[in-house]
């Protein structure tokens, strides 16, 4: 291809590499959308390099899920910029990472705030001729007494911002900030090194000045996904999506960060939080009073839900919206969001006015509402309560991220996803795009085939039907016991917490000479746990994780070398089935016909499975054992949803002959 010696920074391609590069850089010059399913080793990264070449002056944005991910993506860049030395990168991770104030509360509120506390404060001073902010006596003596638990003036910023004198005053980038955003582009320094570089500067500040001029920008996924902060932030960076291709790492992952981030939930303490927010502004704006009560309709709403047996399920939209209105003043729904719209805007005011950043409740419960509106008419939204011992929540759910990756990808030049797990590539296409034209590409296993043995079980199951059956759970604990004998680091992963729990609570603090570890639902005993587990090697021991297929210890995590010589997965992660899977499912069908029960209940299964045996063969030297735990793999239509390399090299067994096998591994 054209012009990819010229940025490619390796001296040679590895396997199906330069077929990958090529794909991605014809498609991002003829502007289409490109979905690349290429295992661990493929050299993935280095499609940033084929998208440079086909620039053309465009801008390059990469979306990541998380730091590690992004710091893969500076290394690559850091090898391009030996070959092209005046590439400049950036990237705008979360500012509640940025963020050196460290202030409690809602990050996004509290920066909008503090920076326009700052802006009023240093454009009065600069009307009295005081032009540089960070000098000014009067600004740093507020700064001086200013309560540090409640603050209103950010210093970081302030240190950021000069005013001119064109035309009127101009608040302007200082020459500090703009020679650190230099800097910082130039050198590609990395997240964790970020605060000691930008000193008394906001590094979210710096990193902003960095990517107005930039080549390629790193941003996390909500950056992206979220409609609201990419329209800022582009409007903000001078961004024309029409001239910017995207990259979007981890792609497996876009839909559930697209659902995460246009779905909202309630409960009753979110009511009543409302409800002491309301009281605080009876008589300042109209509508208050009927909103507060109708309110208490809401918690009557979740009262009458209590006596459902169900953990989960839908509820009608229509009759909600018709309980609310019976007992309110109110006859359409619409005229409950205006009024929550208006209050809520009222309320921020107020906050804002008195320094208080906190999350605004009644934001939230007019969230729901909108959402409400739009599950009564667009099928891709579901309204659903759930049940937690005597708590009721309730949320309406998106079910469906076509929608915004479809309007994404037309707003952008050109849109090309890669992942290790985007197999079969062609559903995760109909998922994402529907009947949109795209290109898909996936590659063979490049790794040595010696180095590795794949395994499905065909005596057990985690089918619900049999999990009290008594032989089937002694076959599951037989291949726990054969898997453990094997040398080095291991992992076991479960469906979900309940079967990890069943299998693990009589665990001793050894097996098998190996040192136990069980993952934890609390995030911290999690972390710790793991840093002890990957330690190991180096001291000559090893250990055995047990977790969670999609929890904290199996996906986006790089246990290379030592680290991991195994990976069980025990049964096919499926979500519950019930009346809203039902009718999820359903929704799909309606879509793709038959393949929909496929595309959205089997598909993300097999991924979430696949994602934990990845973490094992992370470098071509790796050597390691995978077995799927589960005969419904052999089933045809959940075997196609395997890579074809794993297809081909599957090998069927029973506990007989999985203990015979790898004990000459």
């Amino acid at each position: 291809m054209e012009g990819l010696k010229d940025w490619f920074p390796y001296e040679s391609f590895r396997p199906y590499q330069e077929e990958m590069l090529n794909t991605a850089g014809l498609c991002a010059e003829e502007g289409r959308i490109c979905l690349i399913d290429a295992p661990t080793g493929s050299g993935k990264s280095s499609v940033v390099s084929a998208l440079l070449a086909k620039a053309n002056g465009k801008k390059i944005i990469i979306a990541v899920r998380t730091i590690s991910q992004l710091n893969i993506f500076l290394r690559e860049l850091e090898l391009i910029k030996k070959k092209q030395s005046r590439l400049k990168v950036a990237y705008l991770v979360g500012k509640r990472n940025m963020c050196p104030m460290g202030i409690d509360g809602d990050v996004y509120r509290m920066c909008e705030g503090l920076k326009a506390f700052s802006s009023s404060l240093m454009r009065d001073r600069a009307h009295k001729g005081s032009l540089m902010p960070a000098g000014d006596p009067v600004i740093k003596n507020q700064l001086k007494r200013q309560d540090r638990d409640h603050p209103l003036l950010c210093p970081y910023f302030i240190r950021s911002r000069v005013f001119i004198e064109n035309d009127g005053l101009k608040m302007t980038p200082s020459n500090l900030l703009r020679t650190k955003a230099e800097q910082v582009s130039k050198s590609l320094v990395p997240p964790e090194k970020i605060h000691e570089m930008c000193g008394e500067l906001c590094p979210y500040e710096v990193m902003l000045q960095g990517a107005r001029d930039a080549d390629v920008i790193l941003m996390n996924f909500h950056h992206l996904f979220s409609e609201t902060i990419r329209e800022q932030m582009y409007q903000s960076l001078n961004i024309e999506p029409s001239q910017t291709i995207l990259l979007i790492d981890e792609a497996h992952n876009c839909g559930d960060t697209i659902q995460s981030i246009q779905s909202v939930s309630i409960n009753e303490r979110t009511v009543e939080l409302s409800q002491n927010e309301l009281a605080h502004m009876r008589g300042r704006i109209g509508g208050v009073e009927s909103i507060a009560a109708m309110l208490p309709q809401v918690t009557a709403f979740m009262e009458s839900l209590k006596r459902s047996t169900k953990a989960e399920d839908w509820f009608d939209p229509v009759m909600f919206s018709k309980f609310l209105l019976r007992g309110s003043i109110y006859n359409r729904l619409d005229d409950i969001v205006d009024d929550l719209l208006r209050i809520y805007e009222a309320i921020r005011e107020k906050k804002f006015q008195e320094g208080d950043f906190r999350e605004i409740p009644t934001e939230r419960i007019m969230e729901f509402f909108l959402r409400i509106l739009q599950a009564g008419t667009d099928p891709a939204y579901l309204s659903i309560y759930r049940k937690d011992e005597d708590v009721i929540s309730l949320r309406v759910q998106n079910i469906d991220p076509s929608s915004t990756l479809r309007d994404i990808a037309g707003l952008h030049a050109s849109i090309i996803m890669i992942s290790g797990t985007l197999s079969p590539v062609e559903s995760f296409r109909k998922l994402y795009f529907r009947d949109a034209d795209a290109t898909t590409l996936s590659l063979p296993n490049a790794f040595p085939k010696k180095n590795r043995m794949v395994f499905c079980a065909g005596d057990i199951t985690s089918a619900y039907s049999m999990r009290k059956d008594p032989d089937n759970h002694e076959r599951i604990l037989g291949y726990i016991r054969s898997f453990a004998g094997l040398k080095g680091n291991l992992a076991v992963y479960f469906p979900s917490y309940e079967l990890l729990n069943i299998y693990s609570e009589d665990l001793p603090s050894k097996f098998n000479k190996k040192e136990v570890f069980i993952e934890s639902q609390d995030t911290g005993t999690a972390a710790e746990d793991l840093k002890k587990f990957l330690s190991l090697p180096n001291s000559g021991k090893s250990g055995i994780i047990f977790g969670v297929c999609g929890g904290k210890w199996s996906e986006g995590l790089d246990y290379r070398g030592e680290l991991l010589n195994g990976a069980l997965v025990i049964g096919l992660p499926l979500a519950p089935y019930n009346e809203v899977r039902r009718m999820i499912i359903q929704y799909f069908k309606n879509r793709f016909g038959e393949e929909g029960e496929f595309i959205s209940y089997t598909l993300p299964a097999i991924n979430k499975a696949l994602q934990a045996l990845g973490r094992v063969l992370r470098t071509p030297e790796d050597r390691g054992i995978l077995v799927l735990g589960e005969s419904r793999f052999l089933d045809k239509k959940i075997r196609k949803g395997l890579p074809e390399w794993m297809q081909e090299e599957l090998i069927e067994c029973n506990l007989s002959s999985f203990t015979k096998d790898i004990e000459r591994w």
